[in-house]
């Protein structure tokens, strides 16, 4: 296997990343029925993320953070959401990737995780 080295890479890993969340009946109705995400527009947004965050290309404007209170308000996203997103997200990386990146990308999707939910956290209070 090799590391996560180009967006095509990120656009395969988000893909089979989002294959798994879509079948897991604990945390697919966030993006079926709760957010109804469009995936082909929301796909090169993640690729764009994760491109900024581990290859350092740049070009995510968005706020991540509002996003997800945005999210928490329609729908709590528990710390058991977040489990499942961590564990399908380590797996679809651990499934068809290995390096640094890897390692990298695991790393940021944790502490991203942790950031949202103590935010989310702080604003339920």
């Amino acid at each position: 296997m090799q590391d996560i080295k180009t967006q095509t890479d990120l656009d395969f890993l988000v893909r089979n990343f989002y294959k798994k969340l879509l079948s897991d009946e604990a945390i697919s109705y966030i993006f079926t029925d709760v957010v109804k995400v469009n995936l082909e527009h929301h796909f090169p947004i993640l690729v764009t993320f994760w491109s900024q965050a581990i290859l350092g290309t740049g070009g995510y404007t968005n706020n991540l953070t509002q996003i997800h209170l945005d999210v928490n308000a329609k729908e709590y996203l528990s710390p058991q959401l977040f489990s499942i997103w961590i564990n399908h997200f380590n797996a679809s990386v651990d499934e068809n990737f290995k390096g640094e990146n890897c390692e990298k990308i695991k790393t940021q999707a944790l502490s991203l995780a942790t950031i949202l939910q103590i935010k989310i956290a702080k604003e339920n209070q």
